[in-house]
């Protein structure tokens, strides 16, 4: 159970002390009991020990649920003022929301990976080792299927079929993700040699953690992070970058809008749209840098 007392102190503080108004009690609350529902279901207990990254991870399940740039920038605000009064209570020693502006909830175009990236990132793992072994079909999976990260740890065995190399993606609308040769392998290696190893003996979940329980969005972001770091890539790699990754590349090889927006599971093609522009732009870029009398 997560512990609201802070919350509560913050609100009387925001009414009685600062005596601000209602409906900016309102927006402040809100945001900042939405960040402590995201912890609760993460297995937090309270504010103590939250760290930057956790606000990060939570601002990019905000993203990928399709909140505005707007609404981003405005949680950001309310949780460094959340934050600055825990500080100024003593209640925390080190703000965690320092480093992380407005600026980080700005649209920008989508950041694609180039393939020799991508071929750094997937050859880390060792898959000699069962955790190395799962870790290649994590990443393996993420980049053929360009599935969400929530969605990646909501997989059931069942819903992947290595005859047929399709995936069943089950968020909401059901998709069906066909995945690459190399992908199947990873995923069937694992399944065959690594997943009974360490998952419990009634677990479903595809991917499981190093307890043998479902793995969480925050155990594939550290697995990611760490592997980045083992590539040598200077910017941290996420999983949403491997989604517009995958997106990109599709397009770049011949893929039609409407089947990637199927894969991608889109309800409205305009989001699909930004990586068409982001290819043709990508496209006009190499042509002004390599022709002669550009």
């Amino acid at each position: 159970m997560f512990d609201t007392t802070l919350i509560n102190d913050y609100r009387e503080y925001l009414t009685d002390d600062r005596q601000s108004p209602v409906n900016t009690v309102s927006s402040y609350i809100r945001d900042v009991t939405g960040f402590a529902e995201y912890l609760g279901s993460n297995e937090k207990d309270s504010f103590a020990g939250i760290t930057a990254d956790d606000i990060r991870i939570y601002l990019s399940r905000l993203e990928e649920r399709g909140r505005s740039p707007a609404t981003l920038s405005r949680c950001i605000a309310s949780l460094k003022a959340f934050f600055k009064f825990m500080e100024e209570t003593g209640f925390i020693d080190e703000n965690p929301t320092a480093g992380i502006s407005a600026a980080t909830a700005v649209k920008k175009p989508p950041r694609i990976l180039a393939d020799s990236e991508i071929e750094q990132l997937l050859e880390q793992p060792d898959c000699n080792d069962p955790k190395g072994c799962r870790d290649k079909a994590i990443l393996e999976t993420l980049y053929a299927t360009g599935i969400r990260v929530s969605e990646l740890t909501a997989l059931d065995k069942a819903d992947v079929n290595i005859e047929t190399g399709l995936i069943t993606c089950r968020n909401g609308k059901n998709r069906i993700i066909p995945i690459y040769a190399e992908a199947v392998r990873a995923i069937g290696r694992y399944l065959a040699f690594a997943r009974p190893a360490m998952a419990l003996a009634d677990e479903q979940a595809l991917f499981v953690n190093t307890g043998g329980s479902r793995m969480s969005r925050q155990g594939c972001w550290k697995i990611l992070k760490s592997y980045t770091e083992n590539a040598h890539i200077t910017e941290d790699i996420t999983p949403q970058m491997l989604r517009h990754s995958f997106a990109a590349h599709l397009l770049e090889n011949g893929a039609d809008l409407r089947s990637l927006q199927e894969m991608l599971g889109h309800a409205d093609i305009s989001s699909t749209q930004v990586y068409a522009r982001v290819v043709k732009q990508q496209l006009k870029d190499v042509y002004n840098k390599a022709h002669p009398r550009a």
